[in-house]
């Protein structure tokens, strides 16, 4: 395992250690995730999709019902998108879901419903990228694939000592990687970084390889965080009979194009007439959110929906939460 960057090297013997070690904690202390349960590639890829820049936490309620709507992946090529972008709603990044259609069909099509279990096809999907695609064929057919993600690349950074960055962090990792168990061992690469080697305090003292590790949980500072841009929004909330009042972003939007929401209204418009105010975040955005129950501004472009069809619309994660709160949905 050569490499110039690195502050420190591992030799056959202390490959062997860390391997021992990390299964053998894996084996003992796992999460029992319902994707853990079975090697169904379709429930692999749910999972691996869903917890891509999301939380373990966030993920388990939405994986469970989207995999009531589409059990299989011949159900999920034969939905309509707008029924795929409801049912991720509140997951965020919706181009997920919108490769992760476009690769149920692509699998039906090519592939006559079977989905893959090795690599070079999987690769060859939309949104399937080298991480993913190690990570299914690993978990599914022990394919010997290392995989790197973000807890794995703080792993290696701390075990070793520097500052290990793209293809150098892949080797390593390759390197490490158990060929006997590689699916066992990917996850128990991951689970270390999401449990125990976290990103500010990490719990050395509960470590199974902390022997092995140059920096004892040291990880040099991060680069500085953009700061949280703050912008106040209102919503109307127009009730009529059963129904709501909603409008829907055009499909050439750049940010979640199709979805719906409630139509935004001028904050001087919403004075003295609030009813909710919360707090939503996306990305380096911090939004003060104010609701006032009443008609929208005049000449706003929009349609009555019935209240009982609301949850099944692709409402983007904001919209979600309001209606959420005021119990309509």
């Amino acid at each position: 395992m050569m490499n110039r960057e690195r502050d420190r090297q591992f030799d056959q013997r202390e490959t062997l250690r860390w391997r021992k070690g990390l299964l053998a904690w894996y084996d003992r202390n796992r999460r029992d995730l319902p994707w853990r349960n079975d090697r169904d590639p379709y429930r692999v890829w749910i999972s691996e999709i869903m917890l891509q820049q999301t939380r373990v936490s966030a993920v388990l309620e939405h994986y469970h019902r989207f995999l009531r709507r589409f059990p299989t992946v011949r159900k999920l090529a034969a939905a309509r998108q707008s029924s795929v972008l409801a049912a991720w709603s509140g997951l965020g990044y919706y181009r997920r879901a919108r490769m992760m259609h476009a690769a149920a069909k692509a699998i039906v099509k090519r592939h006559g419903g079977k989905f893959p279990r090795s690599i070079a096809p999987l690769r060859g999907l939309p949104g399937i990228g080298r991480y993913t695609a190690a990570a299914i064929a690993s978990i599914v057919s022990d394919e010997p694939a290392a995989v790197v993600d973000g807890n794995v690349e703080r792993v290696l950074g701390r075990v070793f000592g520097a500052g290990l960055a793209g293809e150098s962090l892949w080797e390593t990792a390759e390197a490490l990687l158990s060929r006997t168990r590689p699916g066992d061992f990917n996850q128990a690469m991951m689970e270390l970084g999401a449990i125990v080697c976290l990103p500010r305090q990490p719990r050395c003292s509960v470590c199974p390889v902390f022997g092995l590790c140059a920096t004892r949980g040291h990880l040099a500072q991060p680069k500085k965080l953009i700061g949280q841009k703050r912008r106040d929004v209102c919503y109307a909330l127009d009730h009529r009979n059963s129904s709501i009042f909603l409008v829907q972003r055009p499909e050439h939007a750049s940010l979640m194009p199709g979805m719906w929401e409630l139509p935004e209204i001028a904050a001087n418009a919403a004075e003295g007439r609030v009813s909710l105010t919360l707090r939503h975040s996306i990305t380096v955005t911090d939004y003060r959110v104010r609701v006032m129950r009443g008609p929208a501004q005049s000449g706003s472009e929009g349609h009555w929906v019935q209240k009982r069809r609301v949850g099944r619309l692709p409402l983007t994660g904001l919209a979600r939460k309001i209606l959420r709160e005021v119990e309509v949905i």
